[in-house]
């Protein structure tokens, strides 16, 4: 059971990071670009993955 949280965790915060990546690069490029929407679809990306990566380290924390 612990086992699957710290792995649970592990693979929310890999994948919430991920998401982060994606978002600030989907963000700046909408900047570059003068898209607008682009921007605040990047952000929200990025606002996801952060939600997902903290989830991932509160499992990882019960874990312990």
């Amino acid at each position: 059971m612990a086992d699957d949280l710290n792995r649970d965790g592990l693979d929310n915060q890999a994948k919430g990071l991920g998401s982060e990546v994606k978002g600030k690069v989907r963000n700046a490029v909408g900047g570059l670009t003068g898209d607008s929407s682009e921007q605040v679809k990047g952000k929200a990306e990025e606002l996801k993955g952060k939600a997902q990566r903290k989830i991932g380290e509160a499992e990882s924390d019960l874990d312990d």
